[in-house]
Parts: C-alpha cells; sequence; structure tokens
C-alpha cells in the first residue's frame, strides 16, 4: 500500500479503523492521524507508530482525507481545510447525517467526496459499513473506500438517498442489540439467576443466534419457528411481546433514529 491515508479526528472509531488497516497491511509509515489533544496525537504515535499532523498538513499530504468528526464539528473542519485540498484528494466522510453536498460546497469544485455510515462493531473487525458516492466520486473511489473501511467488517454499497435508513439500522444498530440485553440480564436476575449467569447465557444466544442468520440462509421467521413448539414456552413469550407492542415500538424507534439523521443534516441542534 503506497497510498498515504489521514484519519481527521481520531476517536475510537478512527483509531480502530487505523488498526485494522495496519492488519490488512497498510504501512504505519502511510498513515496519519489528527487529534484535538497533543497527548491523544502521541498516544496514537506510541500505540500504532503512526504520524500526528495536523489538519492542514493532513489535507496537503495524504492522498485519502477521511474525517471521522462530529457532525456539528463537520462545518468548521471543512473550513479548515478547504484552503489546503487539492482536487485529486478522496475525501471520506464519516459523520452521520451529513451529505456529500454539504463537504462538495465546501472543498474545491470537483472534489471526490465519498459518504461512509460504519459501527462500533469496528472495534472488533466486524463493523457494517455503508458506502454512497458523491457527485465526483468514481467506482474507483468507492472501491477504495471499501478497501479501507473492509480491513473492520463488511461494506455495503447503497445510493445515498438511503443513507439515513441504514444510519438508523445500522449505524445506531449495535445499541438496540445492547439495550434487548440490558433488558434481558434484567429478566434473568428477576427470574432468579445472578447477574453474571443471566449475563453469560444471553450473549452467548446472541452469538449463536447472530452467526444462524449469518450463516444459515434461512429467513429469521423460519429460525424462530424453529425454536417455537406449540403451546410451548417460547410462543407465550412472543404473544407477549406482541402484546406489549414491541414489534411497533422498534419499527417506530428506528424512524425516530433516520429523523434525527435527517435533522443533523439539515443543521438542527
Amino acid at each position: 500500500m503506497t497510498q498515504k491515508v489521514a484519519v481527521l479526528g481520531t476517536g475510537k472509531i478512527g483509531e480502530a479503523l487505523l488498526s485494522g488497516m495496519i492488519r490488512a497491511g497498510w504501512a504505519p509509515a502511510d498513515l496519519l492521524v489528527t487529534a484535538r489533544r497533543p497527548e491523544r496525537a502521541e498516544e496514537l504515535r506510541a500505540r500504532h507508530g503512526v504520524t500526528p499532523v495536523t489538519n492542514a498538513e493532513a489535507a496537503k499530504t495524504a492522498d485519502t482525507l477521511i474525517l471521522t468528526v462530529k457532525p456539528q464539528d463537520m462545518g468548521t473542519l471543512l473550513t479548515e481545510l478547504a484552503p489546503h485540498v487539492p482536487t485529486d484528494r478522496l475525501v471520506i466522510s464519516g459523520a452521520a447525517g451529513i451529505p456529500t453536498s454539504f463537504l462538495e460546497e465546501r472543498l474545491a469544485q470537483g472534489t471526490p467526496v465519498v459518504r461512509v455510515m460504519t459501527n462500533t462493531p469496528a472495534l472488533v473487525d466486524e463493523a457494517m459499513s455503508v458506502i454512497s458516492a458523491g457527485s465526483h466520486a468514481t467506482a474507483g473511489h468507492l472501491a477504495h473506500a471499501e478497501e479501507i473501511f473492509g480491513a473492520v467488517g463488511k461494506t455495503l454499497r447503497v445510493p445515498e438517498s438511503q443513507q439515513d435508513a441504514c444510519t438508523a439500522l445500522s449505524g445506531s444498530g449495535p445499541a438496540y442489540f445492547f439495550y434487548l440485553v440490558e433488558a434481558m440480564t434484567d429478566a434473568g436476575i428477576l427470574l432468579g439467576l445472578p447477574r453474571d449467569k443471566a449475563h453469560d447465557l444471553i450473549v452467548q444466544s446472541a452469538i449463536g443466534a447472530a452467526i444462524m442468520l449469518r450463516d444459515s440462509g434461512e429467513h429469521p421467521v423460519k429460525l424462530r419457528e424453529n425454536v417455537t413448539s406449540p403451546a410451548g414456552t417460547t410462543i407465550n413469550a412472543i404473544r407477549e411481546l406482541e402484546n406489549h407492542g414491541v414489534r411497533a415500538a422498534l419499527i417506530a424507534a428506528l424512524e425516530a433514529a433516520r429523523d434525527r439523521s435527517r435533522e443533523l443534516a439539515s443543521g438542527s441542534s
């Protein structure tokens, strides 16, 4: 790998991406980082052998810029970067809700921009990263983004019009599963199990179910039916979930997440 890649605003996800890229074959010498705090930048240098630089230096030096700042900080960062970003740079935005047009309007005309929404399982190389092209990005730019984010999990190309829905489903998705595990753990305690045993039972069940969903090729309805025997324990539990409107609540929650992503794009706080 000879191209230089810079990760700007390197937090947990940015660091996970760096780590995955190094394991996938990128040389640390070809990876640049920026961080708000100097001590954070030095920590990244010590841990991964990457080179801390300023945002301006990153824009002048790297072939690909990956912007991992929060959505509300993107405008400020682009103002700082704009004078230094040549039009042959690939700019990848990882900010939720920010459309590629927001970046294109603030960078030099013709700058290729790719939008990526990844998620926290990047920390364990099991991310789901959703990739969309801006108006100047080519198939080659998309392939390069896939190569980078493929180092920490799976990638999927979608039209940018679907990004807000993907943010609701996979960007925020891990939180829903953590919430469900938290609730099930509390239920296990209510049923008389120690917390650690309830946790282990639920986590392993979740891992097994996820692998079955990924590898079996079966529809989730079929997999659920395989567990649900007539007049058994599972169907009684499913009935209670339906009585309490869990399915409708999940749909409403995902719609709320999608709507918030749209609000971020419009600049709402």
